[in-house]
């Protein structure tokens, strides 16, 4: 369902953060991973996305792409004057 929704709305990024997520709560990682990959590299200011991102990154044991991702967001938040999701990211990074 979530891929028809990317095919009808291209520019939307919500659709594929639905996406994601949906892989993410099945438990299939791997996919989760390259959906949000995919999300951050073509909608660098949808600024939910790098919370999940990196913590998928960590979940896979991949520390230094959950960190790169974590500080990432931080400065998209930054960016957008999100203090709130800045402070959960800046959050996430010091629990690594």
């Amino acid at each position: 369902m979530f891929k028809q929704f990317i095919e009808r709305s291209p520019r939307d990024p919500f659709p594929r953060y639905g996406l994601a997520m949906e892989y993410k709560g099945r438990g299939q990682l791997e996919d989760a991973r390259a959906a949000f990959d995919e999300l951050i590299a073509s909608f660098p200011e949808y600024v939910a996305s790098y919370l999940q991102a990196g913590g998928v990154h960590a979940a896979l044991g991949d520390r230094a792409r959950a960190e790169e991702t974590f500080r990432a967001g931080i400065a998209a938040a930054g960016a957008k004057g999100d203090l709130h999701a800045k402070k959960e990211l800046e959050a996430a990074l010091a629990e690594l």
